[in-house]
Parts: structure tokens; sequence; C-alpha cells
């Protein structure tokens, strides 16, 4: 049995896999993912960089573009060993959904990662690990864990603890009626996609102002198909949002919700962000931090009142919407 397992690990190590990165405007973070996953054990197979750029007239002058800089590290490091793509992207067609399906188009790899440029690996297995899940011929989808940075705050700390715990897990249909909206969970901050599975479904929407993953878990789910937690890939990712950002964020994310009723009707969030509010008030309570509800009860209602918003946003005027949310150039065309 132990060599049937060896014999099963070692041919999804052998899988291709190839990592799709949306780049726009990047910082030290992308520098950081980029010289990590140079450093990792077991490589991907190809590297694609999908840069967007601002305007066409900004292709004559891409060095000046914030962020470009980093940019030209990493077509600087390109070699044999470790291929790196640069495929540019015009902002107005960017979508998060329909880049990322793009940029699964460009591939013929067994298995399509995705990370966002400011998620870190923490060591040199990521891509191990992330291939590891993969053993389970039923699996066909992995998300990692996300750690906090050194700068987040203690609440956004938790929340990763809440959101991304120690131990794996396996999701199936099975699991709906305990888990509920978690059941879909699946984050393309880092995750991968068996692209056989991913091309069957119809890959990615390619119109989502948010939830591209989620959308895509939850067709991989009904399908009768698991998807994998492995908290063993393990990357470096927060936010540190204020109460507004709070606000957007979750205007966006009940946006989605709102446009794919056959995704999410008849599941509650709610009772999910209840449960990690209360959660975090007694851990704040236990360890002393009881100073911080204040801060906690003002950033979990912003959520709430943003979520409340995008789940009704059709009832309000355009002009509102666009000044509410993350991405107002989604509703340029709605």
């Amino acid at each position: 049995m132990e060599n049937t397992d060896i014999k099963i690990e070692e041919e999804a190590g052998s899988l291709k896999l190839d990592l799709i990165i949306p780049v726009y405007k990047p910082d030290i973070k992308f520098k950081h993912l980029i010289e990590r996953l140079r450093k990792q054990k077991d490589k991907p197979d190809r590297i694609i960089l999908l840069q967007t750029v601002e305007e066409e007239k900004d292709r004559d002058n891409r060095r000046t573009q914030l962020g470009q800089e980093y940019i030209t590290y990493a077509m600087e490091l390109e070699d044999s060993n470790f291929r790196i793509d640069f495929i540019e992207v015009s902002k107005k067609d960017f979508d998060h959904g329909a880049t990322r399906a793009y940029g699964a188009s460009l591939s013929k790899a067994d298995l399509l990662m995705f990370m966002t440029q400011d998620a870190v690996p923490s060591d040199t297995h990521l891509i191990s690990n992330m291939k590891a899940a993969f053993s389970d011929s039923n699996i066909a989808a992995a998300y990692a864990r996300q750690l906090p940075r050194e700068d987040a705050g203690i609440i956004e700390s938790y929340t990763r603890k809440f959101n991304y715990p120690e131990v794996s897990s396996t999701k199936s249909l099975s699991d709906l009626p305990e888990l509920g909206i978690k059941t879909y969970f699946c984050s393309n901050v880092c995750a991968a996609y068996r692209r056989e599975v991913y091309e069957r479904l119809g890959g990615f929407v390619k119109k989502t102002i948010f939830n591209e993953d989620m959308i895509m878990a939850a067709g991989i789910i009904k399908a009768g198909y698991s998807i994998a937690y492995t908290s063993e890939a393990k990357v470096y990712h927060s936010h540190s949002y204020t109460c507004k950002e709070q606000f957007k964020r979750n205007f966006d994310l009940a946006v989605s919700q709102a446009d794919f009723p056959e995704v999410f009707s008849g599941i509650k969030s709610e009772n999910e962000g209840k449960k990690m509010v209360l959660k975090t008030s007694a851990y704040l309570l236990k360890s002393g931090k009881f100073y911080l509800l204040p801060s906690l009860i003002a950033e979990s209602g912003y959520k709430y009142m943003g979520y409340l918003a995008g789940k009704n946003y059709k009832k309000l005027p355009r002009s509102l919407i666009k000044k509410i949310s993350m991405n107002p150039s989604y509703f340029n065309s709605k």
C-alpha cells in the first residue's frame, strides 16, 4: 500500500504545470514572488505573465509605467530552466474571469495554476505541494493556505487563520449541507486546476466582477469532482483595507453573487460572516485585545453594508454604483 501511495505521488509530481499571473502596476511583492518561484524545488514548466497596459499608446512607452522596473527584473531572469512569457492585455479588456481564461487558453499543461502578483511563496515547496494535491484523480482543483504578512494587523491575521486553517481538507457535493457556501470556496490568489476538467466545464466565466474562482469551483463540485484545500502549500498574502475599501470589496463580492444566481441563490454567505465575527471577538477577548473590538465592529459593519448594497445593486443609480465599486469599469457595458 505504501509503495502504491509513493507511485501515485510520483505520477502527480510528473504533471506539467503552467503558472498564470495577471500583472498590473506591480510593487516589491511581485519581485519577491518571482524570486521565490525561481528557487522552487519543482519549478513551473512555464510562467505566463498577463501584463495589463492602460492604453494602446502606452505600448510604445512601457518603461514609464508604474512598476515597470519589476517587470524588467522578471524579464531579465528568464533562462532555459525558468521560462517566462509576457503577454500584454489592454486595461479596457481586463476582466477577472476573461483575462485568466485567456491565459489558460495559452497553456497545454496538465495543471493550470493561478496566482496574484502580491502572493509570495513561503518556502521552496509551493509547486510540489500543489501538484501533490492532484494525486487523487477526482481532485479537479486545489488552493493554497494564505498566511498573513508581517505587517498584517491582529484582526486581519486572525481572519487568515479562520479562512485558511492549518489542517488540509477535501470538499465535495456531500459537504454542501454542512459547509454551505464554503463548499465552493477556492481562491485564485493561489490555486490550480486540472486542465482537462477545466476545459470540459467551459473554463472561467468571461464576464465577472469578482469570484471567478468560486464560480468555477461551484461547477467543479456540481459535476461530481472534489476540491482540495492544501495547507502544506503556503503563500504570504493579506490586506490592510480601510473601512471604505472593505465596503467596496464586499460590494463587488455581492455583485458577483447577484449576477450568478444559478451558483449562489439559496446558499447564504451571511452566516459564515457572522461566525467569523463571533470567533474573532472571542479571540480578541481571550487574548486581551478587547480594545480592538470597536475596530472589528466598524469593519464588520462596513463589510455588511457593502454586501447588502451589492446584493441590491440593480436598484441603485449607475453613477453611485461606479463610485462604490473597486471595479467601476465592469459596469460600463451593463
